[in-house]
């Protein structure tokens, strides 16, 4: 139930600004660099859903997508990838700090931008993040982040500049080849999955790191 509500809330998200997503842009190496939430605390510098981009990638044209990302555990700094299946209204369901609703908003050759619903069983967190191919956004993605942020309801002086306070660890891009490798390997057995049995796969898939 709890799955199926969060679906249905970012269902009617998606109808605010509908985003044609074209699954050919969305793999690739990213950096967080703008995020922000109603609930900003949970975003900041040690908080439970501070976390950084690293690599994602597309599995039949983004009906599963798996997503690498560094986060605070117990003060250490760890890589985490999760793969997930599509529902319906194009969200994603995954847990890590609770139950999240996760959707694309916007991509471009250069941006992504995802919107992300935060369930802890205690209260219902709404958050934007911003990642580009790059170490900053131009004015012009800048503007895009906002007005996406803004019509989600989340104020301007909740945006967070991810990268004034923190960054993924210098050595990603390393640990990013070693996940892309882990990760083609999962793509090729999902697929191999898919196309010996007809029956759909469970409404949530997770593999972590």
């Amino acid at each position: 139930m709890q799955v199926l509500l969060l679906a249905l809330v970012l269902v009617c998200a998606a109808q605010e600004t509908p985003a044609e997503i074209d699954p050919s842009k969305v793999p690739g190496e990213w950096c967080t660099i703008h995020a922000a939430a109603d609930n900003k605390e949970k975003i900041m510098e040690g908080g439970p859903l501070r976390g950084y981009y690293c690599q994602t990638e597309c599995i039949n044209d983004c009906e599963h997508l798996s997503t690498t990302f560094y986060a605070k555990d117990d003060g250490r700094c760890q890589s985490f990838t999760k793969v997930i299946k599509r529902q319906e209204g194009d969200a994603y369901i995954s847990e890590f700090s609770g139950t999240n609703g996760f959707q694309l908003i916007h991509v471009s050759d250069n941006m992504l931008v995802t919107y992300i619903e935060n369930d802890d069983r205690e209260k219902i967190t709404r958050i934007t993040e911003g990642v580009v191919k790059g170490d900053s956004f131009t004015q012009e993605e800048l503007h895009k982040f906002e007005e996406l942020n803004s019509e989600r309801g989340t104020p301007d002086e909740n945006i967070d500049n991810v990268t004034e306070t923190g960054k993924a660890p210098e050595d990603h891009r390393q640990l990013s080849s070693i996940k892309a490798e882990n990760t083609s390997w999962e793509i090729k057995a999902l697929n191999t999955w898919l196309s010996i049995y007809e029956p759909p796969l469970p409404s949530l898939m997770l593999l972590d790191s």
